[in-house]
């Protein structure tokens, strides 16, 4: 259920040319991934021998015993539909190939020859093989006609191929080894482009100092080029150390990310796993990348084809089991570590100044204006105005910053909005917006003791038309604040907060945009240089009293504008439209209302980027907002059904909202602009969508 497939890494103990001995090892390591319900085991190149045999390799007894060790590794799992995929020199047609050997429910489904050998340095593979591209090229060519065939006493003939098919499922795989990765052409793009999404590598690569990181990222780009599972084993320590030392690097990636893996030289067996999302490859290929440019029926057609496999259990009384080798994280935009969010934050903040940039330049703005409400959405825009100044060396005091407090401004927000603007050196403006739209509420006959969404509405436009008429008068751009999670949702009013004239936030959701102000806020206070009182002034240089003041002064602003910055971070989510209570403390709570945007921002980021169905979003949000270690979870299931229906009955509705909506900068893969990622009739229907989360209501 929702294409989810157990693939194991395994790096066997062994001995060089003890066969009888490496036969035990592959079986017992492939038992322990059977029992762990692997549907695909990998084993290292040339395992059944050791790839270190060299001249052996040309002896008769070492050839037979490797054919009746991989005869004996089939009949062992003969009750599995699990595919063993092992390595060992074979004899076809008079020549001797190292080459794959998949293997399923006691059979021997295919063979796949070594196609580039390497020959240089250390390696010296021409002398014992040959090059398996003349025995593929029947494949390659989609030439039936012409297949070879491998004859295996008791199997019959074996068809020679790199790709093969997999029944009732829409999973193909790839066999290519070691050296073919390494080439200016992998055969793995090749049988990509044919449908193969997850690829198989067998593979002995010895370990020098930097070659690890190198292969590694070999393996993460390929598997992303190839919009693949890529599943990589290496040999091991026990291999011959007359000229070289291998490491046992196991990986297992997913179109870029490595979810497993292993390099630890252990004198043990070592075997890893990993979770991997068939389903989710399959529909990004539909919508990313080039494979719909290629006719897939010209690659490699000429196929074996494995009965069904195992699937990941999906069901079971402890759902939260059942992805046992897949973390799904909660916040699916934010990275994991710290260095990779600053990063990013980092990235993002340049995307954004940048865009902002060009946009001034372009249209000859003289200024910038900015509606200021002291909320994380304005909070982030004035810093990235604030720094595009800086980047164009123009004034600071050429940004007019508008507070407009309204029915639910509260003191706490508006305290926020005026210390940022005297902080960062803007111009700030004070518009009370309350008398205006009591006489709009009069001019329309709306009792203004109703709070409904006219109530709030006529706040919010009326924001806005202040904003653009101030830019008109000023000459400048007014700069949007709305972020990506408002958009996905329509949580704004129309031709209100939802326009402006560049919307530097309009690709980053609100999980993420709460990270890019901490981390301005982390940057301000790593910029702070405190001065010893205990060291005196000229150790620092400091040529006068007033420049010392100066310095001072601006330790104390960066301490004081982070400060705000983490009270803004503290502040609930609001768009303050409805009174506040008695004690002057926000009521209207947007995640009170719609529920946790980390919820919703998941749920987008799995429905936008892998078309994900309703029924797996909840699968996956069950599994990463699950409680570990027993812990209880950190949000209920009845939440997580109420939000996915608010989520799906919202970004259907809302469309129309995205369609007109201002132009912004594209920061990470997923965008909701109509003139780049997202096209969608702002008429469509839910139905379908709504219908199958109500099974889980």
């Amino acid at each position: 259920m929702f294409g989810f497939y157990r693939i194991a890494s395994v790096c066997p103990t062994l001995k060089v040319a003890d066969t009888d001995f490496n036969t035990d090892e592959i079986i017992r390591c492939g038992l322990l991934a059977k029992n762990e319900g692997a549907a695909v085991v990998v084993f290292p190149e040339l395992c059944i021998t050791g790839y270190t045999c060299s001249d052996l390799f040309h002896q008769e007894l070492l050839l037979k015993k490797s054919v009746a060790s991989l005869v004996r590794i089939a009949k062992a799992f003969e009750d599995s539909r699990m595919i063993l995929a092992v390595g060992l020199p074979l004899r076809i047609m008079g020549k001797l190939y190292n080459c794959a050997a998949l293997l399923q429910g006691g059979k021997i489904i295919g063979i796949t020859p070594k196609i580039h050998l390497p020959n240089q340095r250390e390696f010296y593979e021409k002398r014992h093989f040959n090059s398996g591209r003349d025995l593929l090229q029947a494949s390659l060519n989609n030439d039936a006609a012409r297949a070879v065939s491998c004859k295996i006493d008791g199997f019959g003939d074996v068809p020679v191929t790199n790709f093969f098919t997999v029944d009732d499922s829409e999973i193909r795989i790839g066999v290519e080894l070691c050296e073919d990765l390494w080439t200016a052409a992998p055969p793995s793009g090749e049988l990509a482009l044919a449908g193969a999404n997850i690829i198989l590598n067998l593979s002995a690569s010895d370990a020098l100092v930097g070659k690890g990181d190198y292969r590694r990222n070999l393996v993460q780009n390929q598997s992303a080029r190839c919009m693949a599972a890529y599943v990589y084993a290496s040999a091991g320590v026990q291999e011959s150390t007359t000229d070289m030392v291998f490491s046992g690097h196991l990986m297992i990636a997913e179109n870029g990310s490595m979810l497993a893996e292993r390099k630890n030289y252990s004198r043990q067996s070592e075997i890893i796993y990993a979770d991997v999302d068939v389903e989710r490859l399959n529909m990004q290929r539909l919508s990313e990348g080039s494979f719909q440019d290629f006719d897939s029926t010209s690659y490699y057609a000429h196929a074996a084809n494995f009965a069904a496999l195992p699937i990941v259990a999906t069901e079971s009384s402890n759902p939260h089991d059942s992805l046992k080798y897949r973390y799904i994280s909660p916040t699916p935009f934010v990275p994991s570590s710290l260095e990779s969010r600053d990063a990013n934050c980092q990235e993002i903040f340049n995307i954004q100044c940048a865009g902002l940039a060009k946009r001034l330049e372009s249209s000859y703005a003289k200024r910038a204006v900015l509606g200021l409400s002291g909320g994380l959405d304005s909070t982030l825009a004035l810093l990235v105005v604030v720094e595009t100044f800086k980047l164009l060396k123009r004034p600071l005091n050429e940004i007019l910053v508008i507070t407009m407090p309204g029915f639910g401004t509260t003191k706490r927000t508006k305290n926020n909005a005026v210390a940022m603007a005297d902080l960062l050196g803007v111009e700030l403006r004070t518009i009370d917006i309350k008398p205006a739209c009591l006489q709009h509420f009069n001019d329309i006959g709306h009792d203004p003791a109703k709070l409904d969404v006219t109530y709030e509405n006529v706040q919010a436009r009326e924001r806005t038309k202040i904003l653009m008429d101030l830019a008109n008068k000023e000459g400048g751009i007014v700069v949007g604040t709305g972020d990506l999670s408002e958009i996905a949702l329509g949580w704004s009013t129309y031709n209100a907060d939802h326009m402006s004239m560049y919307a530097v936030n309009c690709d980053i959701p609100k999980t993420l945009v709460r990270h890019v102000v901490a981390w301005y806020a982390d940057r301000l206070q790593d910029s702070v240089s405190v001065i010893p009182a205990s060291e005196p002034e000229s150790r620092w240089r400091i040529e006068s009293a007033m420049t010392l003041s100066n310095h001072r002064n601006d330790n104390e602003n960066a301490v004081h504008l982070a400060s705000v910055l983490r009270d803004i971070l503290d502040t609930p989510v609001s768009p303050e439209l409805l009174p506040a209570d008695n004690n002057g403390q926000i009521t209207q709570k947007t995640e009170s209302i719609l529920g946790a945007y980390e919820i919703h921002d998941f749920y987008l980021y799995h429905f936008a980027k892998y078309g994900a169905a309703p029924a797996k979003l909840l699968y996956l949000a069950e599994k990463a907002f699950g409680g570990e270690g027993g812990e209880p979870a950190k949000y209920p299931r009845e939440e997580l059904v109420r939000v996915l229906k608010l989520f799906v009955k919202r970004f259907f509705a809302q469309q129309f909202k995205r369609s007109c909506i201002p132009d912004g900068p594209k920061v990470g893969t997923i965008s909701l602009s109509p003139r780049a990622d997202w096209r969608m009739p702002s008429d469509a229907s839910a139905a379908d969508w709504i219908k199958e989360v109500e099974r889980f209501a």
